[in-house]
C-alpha cells in the first residue's frame, strides 16, 4: 500500500526502464592510468618500468609478482604476458620541475591540478598526462612526446645519443587498436627468437654429431696402421719381445763386426801369454859381490 497522506507516486518509480550506462570521468581514467601502477594500483614512484604493450608499473610490484605469481592481486590480466624481467625495461623519465608533489597539499586547503603531470618531454616540454601522444624507445628507455618526434626526425635518441629503429617506438597508453598492433609485433618478435634459439640448438647438435664421427674414423685409422705395421715386419717383433743375455750376445757381435769394417779404427789389443811360474825343486843362482867384483 504505501501512498498514505495524498502522495501520489510518478512514472519512473513504478516503471522500470533500462538502465543508463555509467559514464566513467576523463580525468580520473587518465590519472589512473599516468599517474598510477597498472598492476597494483599504487601511485607510480622510481623506478618506473614499462611492458611491449606500453603500460607503466611500477619495478618493486613486477618483481613480487614474478616472484610469486600465486598471489592475488587486483589486476593480474594486466601483467599476463609478462614472462620475466627481459620483458620490461626501465623508463629514463625527465621531471616536471611545476610538480610539487602530495606533501604540498597535505592539509587539502590548496587546488591540486589534476592535469598537471609528474613527467615532461626533455625536448618539447609537454606535460605528461594524457592529453599528449608519449612514446618511449626500447633500445635506451627514454621517454619523448610524439610532437617532438615528428618535428625532428632522427634515428639518434635526443637525450642519450644512442641509435634506434622506428620499431623500436612503444606508444605509452595507447588506443585499443594501438595496443592489438603491439601485441602482434611482440608476438611475431618472440616467434623469431625462439626460431633463432632453435636453429643454434640444431646447429649444436650437428656439430657434436660431426666432431663425434671424427673422432671414430680417426680411430679406426690409427687400429688399421698399427695392424699394417704389425703383418709387414713380425720377425723384428720378435727380436725385440727376446729379452736376456742372447740380445747382448747379438749386441756384441754386431760392434765387433762393425770394428772390423772400419779400417781407420785402431787396432784391438792382442791378449798376453799367461805368466808360467818355475818348478818349486829348481834354484835360481845368486849373484855374489865377488863375482860382480871378479
Amino acid at each position: 500500500m504505501g501512498c498514505d497522506g495524498g502522495t501520489i507516486p510518478k512514472r519512473h518509480e513504478l516503471v522500470k526502464g533500462p538502465k543508463k550506462v555509467e559514464k566513467v570521468d576523463k580525468n580520473a581514467e587518465l590519472a589512473a592510468k599516468w599517474k598510477y601502477c597498472a598492476l597494483s594500483q599504487e601511485k607510480l614512484r622510481r623506478p618506473i618500468v614499462s611492458c611491449d604493450l606500453g603500460r607503466l608499473y611500477n619495478k618493486d610490484s613486477i618483481i613480487e609478482y614474478l616472484l610469486d605469481k600465486t598471489a592475488e592481486r587486483p589486476n593480474v590480466e594486466a601483467v599476463t604476458h609478462i614472462r620475466g624481467i627481459k620483458d620490461i625495461k626501465e623508463l629514463n623519465l625527465t621531471d616536471n620541475p611545476e610538480w610539487k608533489g602530495e606533501r604540498s597539499n597535505t592539509k587539502g586547503d590548496i587546488y591540486e591540478d589534476m592535469h598537471c603531470g609528474m613527467f615532461i618531454c626533455p625536448v618539447v616540454g609537454l606535460e605528461m598526462n594524457g592529453k599528449h601522444r608519449f612514446c618511449y624507445l626500447q633500445t635506451c628507455g627514454c621517454v619523448f612526446s610524439d610532437r617532438a618526434l615528428k618535428e625532428v626526425k632522427t634515428e639518434i635518441c635526443h637525450k642519450c645519443g644512442d641509435g634506434f629503429k622506428v620499431e623500436d617506438l612503444v606508444v605509452l597508453n595507447g588506443t585499443k587498436e594501438e595496443v592489438e598492433k603491439l601485441r602482434k609485433r611482440m608476438e611475431e618478435k618472440r616467434a623469431k627468437a625462439k626460431t633463432k634459439k632453435s636453429k643454434k640448438s640444431k646447429a649444436a647438435e650437428t656439430q657434436l654429431v660431426s666432431t663425434a664421427l671424427e673422432v671414430k674414423e680417426d680411430t679406426q685409422t690409427e687400429e688399421v696402421g698399427l695392424t699394417g705395421s704389425s703383418e709387414q715386419n713380425p720377425g723384428e717383433s720378435s727380436q725385440s719381445a727376446v729379452a736376456g743375455p742372447s740380445g747382448s750376445s747379438i749386441s756384441s757381435q754386431g760392434s765387433k763386426s762393425s770394428m772390423s769394417s772400419n779400417p781407420c779404427s785402431p787396432p784391438t789389443a792382442l791378449p798376453s801369454a799367461p805368466k808360467t811360474r818355475p818348478p818349486t825343486g829348481s834354484r835360481t843362482p845368486r849373484i855374489t859381490s865377488r863375482n860382480h867384483r871378479s
